[in-house]
């Protein structure tokens, strides 16, 4: 079974811009706006080959679907003065349709809760639990994926422990909050994490 796995349908945001290269091939990356039910958006950044589609075709605009797995890696920050980790879409297949999705945004990983889950109310009430997962990859690697639980699957993922495999069903989402440095200045950032619909607890054979 596949375990990263991610599907988006939305629009062309930012046009691509080159990333790095690895063996002479080329990759590049983008923004694309993908809708909510409730009637906002995400912003989600996109990684993509240039061996899968000729770059100049990617316009700003433009109805896309990708179809690929979450990746993460760590980049340094110099607003913040530290690495940082950062998401990203990367790309398996891309096609351009600008028909309507009833579900333009899913996520299933199958991974494995590397740090305890920070479980928290909100002033208002509500449970939240954050994760993250390590999901492992080919030759040895891993990608590590924050995900976010409300209400009754936060409450469940609160009382599971580093190491437990779990298979989440989400979306991916794009959340703006405030960081303050040092100085006291307050820093305008964007956070990508997984919002999690469904929990299934594994058991290794």
């Amino acid at each position: 079974m596949q375990n990263n796995y991610i599907a988006i349908a939305g629009k062309l945001e930012t046009e691509p811009t080159f990333s790095h290269e690895v063996y002479g091939e080329g990759f590049y990356n983008f923004y694309t706006a993908v809708d909510r039910l409730s009637e906002t958006y995400d912003i989600l950044p996109v990684t993509i080959s240039e061996r899968l589609i000729d770059i100049k075709k990617l316009e700003i605009g433009k109805d896309v679907i990708i179809n690929g797995q979450m990746r993460s890696y760590n980049s340094y920050d110099p607003e913040e003065g530290r690495n940082r980790l950062i998401l990203t879409v990367f790309t398996k297949n891309i096609s351009f349709s600008d028909e309507l999705f009833e579900n333009p945004n899913e996520v299933i990983l199958n991974g494995y809760i590397c740090k305890p889950p920070i479980f928290r109310t909100t002033p208002f009430g509500r449970e939240i639990a954050d994760i993250l997962l390590a999901v492992n990859r080919s030759y040895n690697k891993s990608d590590y994926i924050p995900c976010i639980a409300w209400g009754r699957n936060a409450r469940y993922v609160s009382n599971l422990g580093v190491g437990e495999n779990i298979k989440i069903h989400g979306r991916m989402q794009s959340r703006g909050y405030q960081k303050k440095l040092d100085n006291g200045e307050m820093l305008e950032k964007v956070a990508f994490e997984v919002s999690i619909n469904k929990i299934e607890e594994l058991v290794d054979l």
